[in-house]
């Protein structure tokens, strides 16, 4: 059976334990991402990651 390309994604995303999330920013907060990823050499997922786990930590001291 032939697979459509969604499905391989999805297969794909829950092998490595992402699942796709969508959020509503402000415009500034979108650009600031993108800023900082592109700043970074990074994704803006990893941007994304990156800030959880600071805030994260933040809250544990």
């Amino acid at each position: 059976m032939i697979q459509s390309a969604s499905d391989i994604q999805k297969r794909s995303d829950e092998k490595r334990g992402i699942k796709p999330k969508t959020y509503k920013l402000p415009l500034d907060t979108i650009a600031r991402i993108e800023l900082l990823a592109s700043q970074g050499g990074m994704s803006q997922g990893a941007i994304i990651t990156a800030a959880i786990d600071i805030y994260e930590r933040s809250l544990n001291q």
